[in-house]
């Protein structure tokens, strides 16, 4: 006479039991890895996690082509890491010159104005063919002339929309791979899951190292490194 209340009494418990773990988060995984590639080609960069495309965004490369030379301005390509972030708190729009904020604000198409703005990544090469983008130096950030984004515009390095970096910026921590390649973006599966990282901003960077030197402690003094002509990238 007590088996139909204990029946359902059971199914009840397991339902709610079922629907309690349908409505838990999935665990993220063991490893989350973000990293970047750069269509020379396409002019367009791909933030990727582990291996799947979250995002596509429009970038310029150089309008001198690929190649890794010091006074080239070109764009190198191949294998190279996020080796330091500089963002000294600067708001969007904010002017870079050597790369301090200078406490100038600028708004996007400012005419007569083509400064770095709002954050630096800084990259550094990972084979012998792109030694010296740490040395020269080459960045990923954004610029005022966002009109100019989606064609070769750059004295060597890659530029962003503000709006674009923004997005970016925390989701690309120090070490990460960024890849650039002459031809297409690679073909991958688009991510169904997105693990957001919140990579801390590095320490804004004391002096500039010389080629091949390791990235600079905070409150050391190091070599200077050879820069481009005034009025480039990455002179200011």
């Amino acid at each position: 006479m007590f088996r139909l209340p204990l029946l359902a009494f059971g199914f009840s418990l397991s339902a709610s039991t079922l629907f309690a773990r349908s409505d838990s988060p999935l665990p993220a995984p063991a490893i989350v890895t973000n990293e970047v590639s750069v269509s020379v080609k396409e002019q367009k960069l791909m933030l990727l996690q582990n291996g799947a495309k979250v995002s596509t965004y429009p970038v310029s490369t150089s309008k001198y082509g690929t190649g890794d030379g010091f006074g080239r301005m070109t764009t190198p390509v191949g294998a190279m890491k996020v080796a330091q972030k500089i963002v000294d708190h600067a708001p969007v729009g904010a002017v870079f010159h050597n790369r301090r904020f200078t406490g100038e604000i600028l708004r996007p198409n400012a005419p007569g104005r083509d400064p770095i703005i709002t954050s630096i990544t800084w990259l550094r090469g990972l084979q012998a063919e792109n030694e010296h983008p740490f040395a020269r130096p080459i960045y990923i950030h954004e610029t005022p002339e966002e009109k100019k984004i989606g064609r070769p515009a750059s004295y060597g390095c890659i530029r962003m929309k503000s709006k674009d970096v923004t997005a970016l910026y925390s989701q690309l921590p120090v070490g990460a791979l960024v890849q650039v390649v002459p031809g297409n973006l690679p073909k991958v599966p688009k991510a169904h899951i997105i693990y957001k990282i919140q990579a801390p901003d590095a320490p804004v960077e004391i002096g500039r190292p010389a080629p091949g030197a390791e990235e600079p402690v905070a409150g050391q003094k190091s070599a200077a490194a050879p820069s481009r002509v005034p009025g480039t990238d990455s002179w200011r």
